[in-house]
């Protein structure tokens, strides 16, 4: 099966734009036809990339805002198409504003919210079930509230490991930019006052000097080829293989690998936590986890043990079978089903994990810091030893 984006106008002459799946274009269009409605264009997800490769991100943090609202304005007794009429004219996103007048217009229509916003083809996975959910159950404003907290708590643990991530990072470049230059603007500046004095320089100075001529008569050749470079490597990640082989080569990163699983795990258990506490069945919330997922290993580590949940495995034995996943994790799961509480053992391993990773992020950036600073500090030792030891020597000779 493949995804299509659609465009069609219904029988009162309404332009509507859906992603939709069929086995091929020509089933869709007979399909589309057949119910009555105009097709403008149908075309395959990937190609479309100027109708949805430019927006199909949405800000989350905005997006959580205009849940947080709608919820409310749910709550407080409105009707689900008065709550999108109030919001949908006063949403300052300019990616996520189209978005939720297209799902008003579809619910005016008569089209199911959840249906709606799948349509739409940019909402997350886990959002659009959620919402089908609590249509199903008559609990929408609870199920909403469970991923409004979902939401708050994985972008608070994204925020915490970016910050951690951030001043490290910073260093490195200011690093970087320093070592440059001093071996591309100062070195050759010295190197030009030795060579009018005709100085016998020593090997340190020798090397420092011959390092500095190439990086000046090379800057620029290795910039360009260090941007192409980036640019290639950007292309080549696109694709599924690469991404899969980036992933595997995370896990074998010393110390960092095993943060980066322990980190997806965690997301993993409270997708899953969050979708079965609003009663999608595991088997759906394993498929919807496996797609709000970024990272193609783990998609397809949970994807396999998904078939083998639906073939009537337990889920701990199916994650235990990929052989990726943590022990503890799996520990915890097998204990979560034994005593049918599954989705609060979830939320437990997600907070365990998160603060696991956490702990092990600060541990990391307390080490790696005065390691930057050392290899700074040996560095610019080098260079300000190596250009004035010939002073020295010209100060001997002049006496």
């Amino acid at each position: 099966m493949a995804e299509f984006v659609l465009k069609y106008a219904d029988g009162r002459g309404q332009v509507h734009q859906q992603v939709a799946t069929a086995a091929s274009e020509k089933e869709l269009r007979e399909k589309i036809s057949a119910q009555g409605f105009l097709i403008y264009s149908v075309k395959t997800k990937s190609a479309a990339t100027g109708l949805l490769g430019g927006r199909k991100k949405l800000n989350l943090e905005k997006f959580l805002i205009f849940n947080q609202q709608f919820v409310t304005l749910i709550r407080a007794g409105l009707p689900i198409l008065k709550g999108l009429d109030l919001l949908a004219d006063r949403l300052t996103d300019p990616k996520l504003g189209p978005h939720v007048k297209a799902v008003r217009e579809d619910v005016r229509n008569g089209t199911l919210l959840s249906e709606a916003f799948r349509a739409r083809g940019v909402f997350p996975k886990i959002y659009v079930t959620s919402v089908m959910a609590g249509e199903k159950s008559g609990s929408l404003t609870e199920v909403m509230d469970r991923y409004v907290n979902y939401q708050k708590t994985s972008l608070a643990v994204r925020k915490k490991v970016m910050v951690s991530l951030m001043y490290p990072c910073i260093l490195v470049v200011l690093v970087l930019l320093l070592m440059v230059f001093l071996v591309t603007f100062v070195v050759p500046k010295f190197a030009t006052l030795y060579d009018s004095f005709h100085a016998d320089l020593p090997t340190p100075t020798k090397i420092l000097i011959a390092i500095g001529n190439g990086a000046q008569a090379y800057i620029v050749s290795a910039t360009v080829a260090l941007l192409v470079g980036v640019a290639a490597f950007r292309w080549w990640a696109r694709r599924d293989s690469a991404r899969t082989a980036i992933d595997r080569f995370k896990l074998r990163i010393p110390g960092l690998g095993e943060i980066w699983l322990k980190y997806q795990v965690a997301q993993l258990a409270r997708i899953l936590s969050t979708l079965l506490t609003g009663g999608i069945p595991l088997v759906q919330a394993m498929e919807t986890a496996a797609e709000s997922l970024n990272t193609p290993l783990l998609q397809k580590a949970v994807e396999s043990a998904g078939k083998s949940v639906r073939e009537g495995q337990p889920l701990s034995g199916s994650l235990k079978a990929m052989k990726l996943f943590p022990g503890l994790a799996i520990d915890m799961i097998e204990v979560g089903e034994s005593t049918g509480a599954l989705p609060q053992m979830l939320n437990s391993v997600a907070e365990f994990f998160e603060d696991d990773v956490n702990t092990r992020m600060q541990a990391m950036m307390s080490l790696i810091e005065p390691a930057i600073m050392l290899i700074m500090g040996t560095f610019v030792a080098f260079v300000l030893v190596s250009l004035y030891l010939p002073i020295f020597s010209l100060a001997d000779t002049i006496r």
